[in-house]
């Protein structure tokens, strides 16, 4: 049964979705943290399948308080599903180059909010890539330089590892990347897992936003060569 931690400022939003989903068949409500640093707290010992953050708090908000729960030194980190009122906003952005697994807006309605935790919970993102891309293209400027040095663990990713990786930042499925690449679906997820293990990338939406914040995708422009 997927446990969950609610993060919210505002106490009305909280004891909202606490009754909605306590009452939601199969899921379990561990916690409901008042800000980001509450959250952190109780992440560390309630270890939540899913936290519900939102992410414009005062204080620590929701995208600090997501990089450090996804940090903390436990054998099966949760996973954060951002809350905003805007798709397209800054702060969600954010959370994903921190590491969410996806967002969703407050006016969600709740049979969706509940099969997105779930969604989660179970290790998948909570929409396409193509929702990523969207977003990204959005706040990654179009003039966007190249990188000054080359990321950590870049080295050690292979040619191959990195056509699936571009693939994937332009919005691809798996099933459309072995398409393009002639290469069966398990073999897809084979070089995309080896890569975000060498990258410490933890999610498909961190992919998307470290493929074009390294120059790898750039909005407007072909694909930078796999190889360089």
């Amino acid at each position: 049964m997927p446990t969950v931690l609610i993060a919210d400022d505002q106490i009305l939003v909280r004891a909202g979705l606490g009754a909605l989903l306590r009452m939601a068949p199969g899921l379990e409500v561990v916690g409901e943290a008042c800000d980001g640093e509450d959250a952190v707290r109780q992440a560390a010992a309630a270890r939540p399948d899913v936290v519900l953050m939102d992410i414009r708090m005062p204080g620590t908000d929701g995208i600090q308080a997501t990089e450090r729960i996804l940090a903390l030194p436990v054998a099966r980190p949760s996973r954060v599903i951002a809350l905003t009122t805007f798709d397209l906003d800054e702060y969600v952005y954010g959370a994903l180059r921190a590491g969410a697994s996806g967002f969703l807006l407050k006016e969600t309605p709740p049979e969706r909010l509940i099969s997105a935790i779930h969604t989660v919970a179970a290790g998948d993102m909570l929409f396409a890539p193509s929702v990523t891309r969207r977003l990204v293209e959005a706040y990654a400027p179009a003039t966007q330089p190249e990188p000054l040095g080359e990321p950590r663990g870049w080295s050690t990713v292979t040619n191959r590892e990195r056509e699936v990786l571009q693939q994937v930042a332009r919005g691809h499925s798996n099933q459309q990347v072995a398409a393009t690449l002639c290469l069966s679906e398990a073999t897809v997820k084979t070089h995309l897992n080896r890569a975000m293990v060498k990258l410490a990338l933890s999610s498909r939406a961190q992919v998307v936003v470290f493929c074009y914040e390294n120059g790898l995708v750039v909005p407007g422009r072909a694909d930078r060569p796999a190889g360089s």
